[in-house]
């Protein structure tokens, strides 16, 4: 509000007042000059009224023109961010007094979102300063803004040297230019590695800015890979230590057996058995190291339309009598039918396995939006541990390789799907849940079928 428009409300609020007092100015003036007194009295009289009247008005002035100066006064404060001015001797009965408890709310709430967001902003500061993570701000014109400690001992230097230099004065337009979430390798100043980058667009004061933070993943990665190695020799070495023992032994035993001058009646039984054991032991290895070879040689799948009904129909003759198929919706798949039959078929061998000779098995197999869920219940004890479960080579099963879950998971997952093993609920026995992505023109009119 100017100054002209301010004086024109002061005097727009002046006229009422002029027009209640008016006429009783201009009747005491009337009466004064019919009085019967001399000039100078009627003059002296009419000049005290007159004061009076004038001095009315300026003071219902002052008490409109006043407050309002106050109010414009804090409403100003609050614009300039000062949030500490507060109205006095307020009367809150008074409806200007409700206007100035109002503004004295907004005031106090105004000041208490700014301490919590310079708090909340302090705190921010504090992690990113302290994050085992480089975080980097660059404005609209790829400009570094914001750099923290980590960001620092990457690109060896501090942050006052560092800020307001662009992105390929860093070395960082690389990172800028990759998909978020890559995985890339670089070497910086501060060390090489493997690097998780991370980008974010951000506006600030309107204008676009970037956010790109980089996380070291060679130290994850290479606990990842020694703890991975350690489970695969000890795995290996539990195997190899099994059959390489008693080879060892039977083979010592054997030749005292041939070293003694006069061997016993019995000698041929004794050899024979003791070379039966190293046939069978080794064996066992030449299975082991098949069963790893298989692994690590997983051909990607080789996808074809199939139909999923016919497909777990092979699976189930496969068990004879002990399978229950109970059907589902008419699907047909884009998989490779060879590898997930070998999934099926494990999954159904080990709950045939697990419930004995009178345990039974069912398969079923239902839509679920763009998902099929495929479930084998078995109903045999259930499982007693399952941190061992997905370990290669981990079996509890005589003779078993213990690949036969690992490489169902492998599968599910080179064709985008997950399998779970868990124990039912409220029932003895397990269940093998396996997710597979339907294909998009066969999502709605398995949901068809299914309803």
């Amino acid at each position: 509000m100017n100054k002209r428009s301010r004086w024109r409300f002061q005097n727009r609020v002046l006229l009422p007042a002029l027009v209640a007092a008016g006429p009783a100015w201009l009747l005491v003036a009337v009466l004064l000059w019919q009085h019967d007194a001399t000039p100078g009295m009627r003059w002296t009289l009419f000049a005290l009224v007159s004061a009076f009247f004038l001095v009315g008005l300026a003071a219902v002035r002052q008490r409109v023109v006043q407050p309002l100066r106050s109010l414009a006064n804090m409403l100003e404060a609050l614009r300039e961010g000062d949030y500490s001015m507060r109205g006095r001797n307020i009367d809150p009965e008074d409806s200007m007094g409700e206007v100035m408890v109002e503004v004295n709310s907004l005031g106090r709430t105004l000041q208490d979102q700014r301490f919590e967001a310079l708090e909340a902003g302090a705190l921010l500061q504090k992690v990113i300063a302290d994050v085992d993570i480089a975080v980097f701000g660059f404005d609209s014109h790829l400009k570094l803004r914001l750099v923290n400690r980590t960001g620092e001992a990457l690109l060896g230097g501090s942050a006052d040297e560092l800020r307001g230099r662009s992105a390929t004065q860093l070395g960082l337009d690389g990172m800028l230019a990759e998909q978020s979430g890559r995985i890339v390798t670089h070497v910086f100043p501060g060390g090489a590695g493997r690097w998780e980058v991370r980008r974010r667009s951000f506006r600030e004061g309107g204008r676009p800015n970037e956010l790109l933070v980089i996380s070291d993943l060679s130290r994850a990665l290479r606990e990842e890979e020694r703890q991975a190695w350690q489970r695969l020799v000890r795995v290996i070495g539990h195997e190899l230590n099994s059959s390489l023992a008693p080879i060892k032994s039977m083979a010592g035993t054997l030749r005292k057996l041939i070293r003694r001058d006069s061997p016993p009646p019995d000698w041929r039984d004794d050899a024979n058995s003791g070379l039966t054991i190293i046939h069978d032991r080794a064996e066992s290895l030449e299975r082991f190291m098949g069963a790893y070879a298989r692994l690590a040689r997983l051909p990607p799948p080789t996808r074809r339309e199939t139909d999923f009904g016919a497909l777990v129909g092979r699976v189930a003759s496969l068990q004879g009598d002990r399978i229950r198929v109970d059907p589902g919706p008419g699907v047909r798949l884009a998989i490779d039918p060879d590898q997930i039959e070998q999934v099926l078929i494990n999954l159904a061998r080990n709950g045939v396995e697990a419930g004995g000779e009178r345990g039974t098995v069912r398969i079923g197999w239902r839509a679920e939006d763009d998902r099929l869920v495929v479930e084998v219940v078995d109903d045999g004890p259930g499982l007693a541990r399952t941190d061992n479960l997905w370990v290669p080579f981990f079996t509890t099963k005589p003779g078993g390789t213990g690949i036969g879950l690992v490489l169902s998971r492998e599968i599910v997952e080179n064709h985008g799907g997950s399998i779970t093993l868990e124990n039912r609920a409220g029932a003895r026995g397990c269940v093998a849940s396996v997710s597979l992505p339907l294909t998009a023109p066969r999502a709605a009119a398995t949901r068809n079928a299914a309803s």
